[in-house]
């Protein structure tokens, strides 16, 4: 049964599996840089680039640079348990808490905003880095299975694609 708080994606199982393709060194996966929750991060990424551009012009009292430092932390928190254990120490180490009792400033507040996106960001190209290189490795696969089938077995009206389709 699907999760409500999931968004409808129209192909998910593009999202079962968003880690690099296994190589040929036989690696079975453990420890691998991974989005178990990939919709959830994107939720909360959407979240944190439009607070920051909504926070950017307008200045912060001491009771709104402490909300921002809240939802800062929270959000760091909720994008760590949609990460494997290598990501999350990323996260931690690039977007650590704020330290002490005092208040952050605004440009405390602002550059470890823009910090996580850039990291987020940065996440995101790899998502899509990974999902073309298992496209190229399908095609591949693909092609490889069409060139081991004898001549004149090729389906109907199939022709071999060209390298630009």
């Amino acid at each position: 049964m699907s999760d409500p708080t999931e968004p409808a994606v129209e192909h998910p199982e593009i999202f079962q599996s968003l880690t690099p393709p296994t190589s040929a060194s036989g690696e079975d996966g453990d420890g691998r840089e991974s989005v178990e929750q990939p919709a959830k991060v994107m939720r909360i990424g959407s979240m944190i680039k439009q607070l920051l551009d909504e926070v950017r012009a307008a200045p912060l009292d001491e009771a709104s640079r402490d909300r921002l430092a809240a939802i800062f932390e929270t959000s760091v928190k909720e994008l760590s348990s949609a990460l494997s254990a290598d990501l999350q120490d990323e996260l931690h180490r690039l977007a650590p808490p704020f330290t002490g009792d005092s208040t952050p400033t605004e440009a405390e507040l602002r550059v470890a905003q823009a910090q996580l996106v850039g990291w987020l960001e940065g996440l995101f190209h790899g998502i899509q880095a990974t999902l073309f290189a298992q496209q190229m490795q399908a095609r591949q696969q693909l092609e490889d299975m069409r060139r081991q089938l004898p001549p004149g077995q090729m389906p109907e009206g199939t022709e071999r694609p060209g390298t630009y389709l």
